[in-house]
């Protein structure tokens, strides 16, 4: 991985002067566009932006690299990246699925690097079913010791499952279950048309149904 580059603004945050203008009022749109005024991003409304969204990509990197015990330190270059080309973003409501986008695409330019397969812990995904989709999760408020360990089992084979699933797959599911973005942000993100989205995701969710039928069937 790159050497990150240090940043006041990174995970720690910027002390704000008493004096200053409280940009915790503004608008996810406003503060864009504040952090897109002047040469380079306002320091204060970029540290608030950080503050809003870096929830959404530790999320993302967990998903998928949950293994790797560097996270930290792609999340920064995802947010060095952002500083950078914030400028060029030309349609502010579209920057979650924007920062999205950056944070997969330097997962995989580092996974081509370590040319290694990352296998990654279960995530949130939903099962199909005839009148729409429901949660992976086994019902029951108190289970018991033999329910209980049904349900690690359970994880455990859902793990193995998502592990074995290609990379393009794993990506779009990450993006629909984890992120809940519509086929039309994932198609944008990964450069690929809104069929074939939705086709990976069918696909993924199918394979993992199959895989999975006899925890599903209890």
């Amino acid at each position: 991985m790159s050497q990150s580059i240090p940043v006041s603004w990174s995970t720690v945050g910027v002390k704000v002067p008493e004096n200053s203008v409280q940009v915790d009022q503004l608008s996810n749109h406003d503060l864009i566009l504040r952090c897109q005024t002047g040469l380079r991003p306002d320091r204060v409304a970029f540290a608030e932006l950080l503050k809003r969204y870096q929830s959404q990509v530790d999320r993302v990197l967990y998903h998928l690299a949950p293994d790797w015990s560097d996270r930290a330190d792609l999340a920064q270059e995802v947010w060095i990246r952002v500083y950078r080309n914030i400028n060029r973003l030309q349609e502010p409501a579209k920057f979650r699925g924007w920062l999205s986008r950056i944070a997969t695409n330097l997962f995989y330019d580092e996974l081509r690097k370590r040319k290694r397969v990352v296998s990654p812990l279960s995530l949130d995904a939903r099962r199909t079913v005839d009148d729409g989709e429901m949660d992976w999760e086994i019902a029951g408020d108190t289970p018991g010791p033999e329910e209980a360990l049904t349900t690690r089992e359970f994880y455990e084979q859902l793990r193995d499952a998502i592990s074995d699933l290609p990379e393009v797959f794993r990506t779009t599911i990450v993006l629909r279950e984890i992120e809940g973005m519509p086929y039309e942000e994932i198609a944008e993100i990964t450069g690929v048309s809104l069929g074939t989205v939705k086709s990976r995701i069918a696909r993924a969710r199918a394979r993992l149904q199959t895989q999975l039928q006899k925890y599903l069937d209890a």
